[in-house]
């Protein structure tokens, strides 16, 4: 599996990103939601990243989530969405 890679879907009208953890429970039941409601999105899965791609995107994701946890959502890049908050996410994505 790529560590970095666009799944995509129907439903583009968001720019959506992904930082996920490829063994996290919570992480497995938010793609399932994307992929449900059909949604494109960047997925990284940041445990399979090298040791200079955890750098660049530690560092990224931090902007966002300064905790770094995961899954952290980003949506149209100022939305942030951090855990598995099926109605939040639900809502950003369709409303």
């Amino acid at each position: 599996m790529e560590a970095i890679r666009k799944v995509k879907g129907k439903r583009k009208e968001h720019d959506v990103k992904l930082f996920a953890l490829s063994t996290c429970g919570w992480c497995k039941k938010t793609k399932k939601l994307l992929a449900d409601m059909d949604v494109e999105y960047e997925c990284i899965d940041f445990d399979l990243l090298s040791d200079d791609e955890k750098k660049e995107m530690r560092d990224e994701l931090k902007r966002y989530n300064p905790a770094v946890s995961f899954p952290t959502i980003i949506v149209d890049k100022d939305g942030v969405i951090i855990g598995f908050k099926k109605d939040e996410i639900r809502g950003a994505l369709e409303g």
